[in-house]
């Protein structure tokens, strides 16, 4: 999964003559992979907690919503 991550996050730039791959640090990749693990155990935290208890923690749901967000902000502005 790493390796999917660090090539999705490594940016290519065009010189004169060839293009030039710059990969992303070994840190972002790492924070990325956190995320993602994180974002999958609250999902799995939410649905357990709709089917055990019958109701709706909006705080997990907005720990999620942030996490998509910090994830698809740096895909974003990583190719930049």
């Amino acid at each position: 999964m790493r390796n999917f991550i660090k090539k999705a996050l490594t940016r290519k730039i065009k010189l004169t003559r060839r293009t030039v791959e710059v990969e992303p640090s070994l840190r972002l990749v790492y924070g990325m992979y956190f995320a993602i693990v994180t974002l999958i155990c609250l999902t799995i935290l939410e649905a357990t907690y709709i089917l055990v208890l019958r109701g709706f923690s909006s705080e997990i749901f907005s720990a999620i919503t942030g996490l998509i967000g910090t994830i698809v902000g740096v895909l974003l502005t990583s190719k930049g």
